[in-house]
């Protein structure tokens, strides 16, 4: 069979076999018992198995699993296809003298050589005939060549090229038929947790080239969100808006989706669930673990404890300054299990990256190692016609809401979970979140719901290690399509962690029950809390009342907006069993839905001893680093005149965890007059919007219980196959 064609050759014919090195080494080959008794399929098959095989003066590699779908015979999942290359030139003398004894001692005359030779070369022609035979049948027009290679229309052809080539591409390039790649640039000096992918892309477009692609790198909308004001989730939206126009209008067969902070990664997935082309995401990756002498500190995280601190004056406002710039060691998104590392943890728990890419520290060698293999992978994806409306099914959703809950992901993963599978047309709400995933255990011991940082989780194996723990039990559906082309099981199947401090056992964890709660009563219709972050403290201050069990009342102090709430948290009445509301921050209310419901008790409370928490409740979101047990997203929101609107300081509020209740303790009649009132004065008053975007954006966007979307975008989906190719523009 045919062996990997790179080193040497080896020329074999009925039963025996010499040594053949040609003067020209880039003919160098190995040609291993390729028996009269073999057919062309068997050794199709043999050389898809065995990788990448070179062509002299060809492009090198192309897959060879695309050339025949569905012909399992001819190729191995994955593998790479031989591009035709069994030509043998040697110099007659030097074929003598290298193939003068065989294993058996005889002498080979030149004339065996000239046979065996020639029925190599016969064989050759013949297989090279049946690749491009193969090729021809299960090829697929590519989209850009609706653009690029229109013999009916050359003039148009060479409208859309000759731009291309004014920075060196070449006519031959763009006329050759190969795929079209697009590397969809989220890094930038205004986003310094992904500007680190300028420098990987390089790596994605050799991935390409190599597997015989062409790439075309262009920017998306920035999103920055420590940065960002009012809130980077207003330019979630604007960011998928431009990237399914860009994606749409110009001439890309398959993309590559460099993600990293929090809101790109929803972004990106929410555009190619949409555009419906192959799509493949390539995290930047975590940064470095950050330390304060032994201590580790935790990008994000930090922040949280830096404001107690500063609360209680054991830090000053330079000290909180050099803790909070000391969790950001190096290039990369948060080193915890904040927003970015979820997203980045769900998008290959969706199948929308390669396995074990999300944890790779950003500076990492792996890194630039995975970006390569992306590269190449984005093609393969291209020629099986691999797509997003593939991998993205309703069990590629239900495997990453249990993956979630076993890795302690962020509060913002049901907003930008439902929010992907709405445009990608798959029913998701957050009753399956609670469904799904609460209950099951919590496996990833990483900050902030436990100890460690992303060094760590790398290190430990990543979230294979912790699939393949829930995989072992039945937790997820092993049979899912992943970007590679393999499954779940394919991918995971066995990759245990050897770290049990860092990724636990699925007996042993960190938390029994874990999860997502989706709650709901008289002062909202919907919202979510975090149990993972439940501390020991808050649950024996408000969960263990033997005659009231998990559930609480307390006073409400309310609060219209972050300027409300730091102008009178030292002054307001608020003890050690109130419950902080933050209202007025939702998608319309910010506008955006920003983060700003966790809130610091009182500092006279933490000089004072308390060790836990206040809850908390709002309309807005809180950071995915925070280890706050806060009730969030709670919609309708205040400024769609939600129940919110009318609570006010010193009401007494019930949650009841078990029931899944939150309720005002204010008789009906008064919910009633509230109500009347609040409508009577115009409703709930907002700030108005600042910007053209901010207005457009409250008028289009939906509440965040349902993904905080444009109703109307979702109404487009799979908008390659509805509407092919845009109008002509000349």
């Amino acid at each position: 069979m045919l062996g990997s064609l790179a080193v040497l050759g080896v020329a074999a014919a009925s039963g025996r076999a010499c040594i053949l090195q040609p003067p020209d080494q880039r003919h160098s080959f190995v040609f291993e018992q390729v028996g009269n008794d073999e057919t062309l399929e068997d050794v199709l098959k043999a050389a898809a198995i065995q990788g990448a095989i070179g062509r002299p003066n060809r492009e090198p590699v192309e897959t060879f699993s695309s050339l025949k779908s569905g012909r399992e015979d001819l190729a191995e999942e994955g593998g790479q296809m031989l591009y035709a290359l069994v030509a043998a030139e040697a110099h007659h003398a030097q074929a003598k003298d290298d193939c003068e004894h065989h294993t058996n001692g005889n002498v080979t005359d030149i004339e065996d050589y000239r046979t065996e030779l020639s029925t190599l070369r016969a064989r050759t022609k013949e297989l090279e005939e049946q690749l491009s035979s193969l090729q021809t049948e299960s090829s697929k027009p590519l989209r850009s060549a609706q653009w690029l290679n229109r013999p009916d229309d050359l003039a148009m052809s060479a409208l859309y090229a000759d731009r291309y080539m004014n920075y060196g591409l070449t006519a031959e390039e763009l006329l050759s038929g190969k795929p079209i790649i697009g590397i969809a640039q989220s890094g930038s000096d205004l986003a310094p947790c992904n500007q680190y992918h300028t420098t990987l892309a390089k790596r994605v477009r050799e991935g390409i080239r190599t597997a015989g692609g062409i790439a075309i790198e262009f920017p998306t909308h920035p999103i920055q969100e420590s940065s960002r004001r009012p809130t980077a989730t207003l330019d979630r939206n604007l960011s998928y808006l431009g990237l399914v126009e860009l994606l749409y209008a110009y001439p890309f067969d398959g993309v590559v989706l460099l993600t990293g902070c929090d809101k790109t990664t929803p972004a990106m997935l929410m555009a190619a669930a949409t555009m419906n082309i192959p799509s493949i995401c390539l995290n930047v990756g975590p940064m470095l673990n950050g330390y304060d002498r032994k201590s580790l500190i935790g990008s994000g995280t930090v922040v949280w404890k830096a404001r107690e601190l500063h609360a209680t004056g054991e830090l000053d406002d330079t000290g909180v300054f050099n803790m909070v710039t000391k969790g950001t060691p190096s290039v990369g998104h948060c080193n915890t299990m904040g927003t970015a590392s979820t997203m980045n943890a769900l998008a290959e728990a969706l199948g929308m990256a390669l396995p074990g890419s999300a944890a790779i520290p950003a500076p990492y060698r792996e890194r630039a190692q995975c970006a390569y293999k992306t590269g190449v992978q984005i093609v393969e994806m291209v020629h099986a016609d691999r797509k997003p409306s593939d991998i993205m099914t309703r069990e590629a959703f239900e495997n990453a809401i249990v993956v979630n809950t076993a890795i302690g992901g962020s509060t913002n993963a049901p907003i930008h979970l439902c929010a992907v599978a709405k445009h990608i047309g798959v029913n998701l709400d957050l009753n399956d979140w609670d469904r799904i995933g609460h209950g099951l255990p919590l496996l990833l011991n990483m900050q902030p719901a436990g100890e460690w940082l992303g060094e760590e989780y790398y290190r430990a194996g990543g979230l294979q290690a912790i699939q393949a723990e829930l995989l072992d039990q039945g937790r997820l559906h092993g049979d899912a399509l992943t970007a590679n082309g393999k499954t779940v099981k394919d991918n995971v199947a066995g990759m245990h962690s050897w770290d049990r401090r860092t990724i636990k056992a699925y007996s042993q964890p960190l938390m029994k029950d874990a999860g997502f709660l989706h709650l709901n009563g008289n002062l909202f219709d919907s919202a979510i809390m975090k149990t993972s972050v439940i501390s020991d403290e808050f649950r024996k201050a408000f969960l263990e009342n033997p005659e009231d069990p998990n559930a609480f009342e307390c006073k409400a102090v309310v609060f219209d907006g972050p300027e409300d709430y730091h102008s009178r948290i030292e002054t307001a009445d608020i003890d050690d069993r109130t419950i902080l509301v933050m209202r007025g921050v939702g998608p319309l209310g910010y506008p955006g839905a920003a983060e700003v419901v966790n809130m610091t008790a009182p500092g006279r409370l933490l000089k004072a001893g308390l060790k836990y928490s206040l809850p908390c409740i709002g309309d807005g979101r809180q950071s995915g680093t925070s280890g706050s047990p806060s009730i969030l997203n709670a919609s309708p929101e205040a400024a769609a005149n939600g129940n919110l609107a009318i609570l006010r300081d010193g009401d007494v509020l019930r949650v009841d965890l078990t029931k899944r209740k939150v309720n005002m303790l204010i008789p009906e009649d008064e919910i009633a007059r509230r109500r009347e009132e609040l409508m009577a004065k115009g409703g709930y008053k907002s700030v108005e919007s600042h910007t053209p975007y901010q207005d457009f954006f409250r008028r289009e966007v939906g509440p965040l219980s349902e993904g905080m979307v444009f109703e109307r975008a979702t109404r487009f989906q799979r908008v390659a196959q509805r509407f092919p190719i845009p109008r002509d523009n000349h």
